[in-house]
């Protein structure tokens, strides 16, 4: 049995400092969606619970005003 500690991966919006996730910034919510254009979960992206939350609240309201699609074809 290996006893490896598994390191988290840092949340990239905490080490940056952004105090908000815009939802107008398409190409940085893309990032955040599969290829099926389902957001990723936390644990795939490293993303602390709080800009987790703010993130699909982001991907909701862009997908709202046709800024990122609902589906990927």
């Amino acid at each position: 049995m290996n006893d490896q500690k598994v390191r988290r991966k840092a949340c990239s919006f905490c080490v940056d400092g952004a105090k908000t996730i815009d939802y107008k910034q398409s190409d940085l919510l893309q990032r955040y969606m599969n290829e099926y254009g389902r957001i990723r979960p936390r644990r795939q992206t490293g993303t602390c619970a709080k800009h987790q939350r703010a993130l699909a609240q982001a991907i909701k309201r862009a997908r709202h005003i046709a800024l990122v699609p609902f589906t990927q074809e």
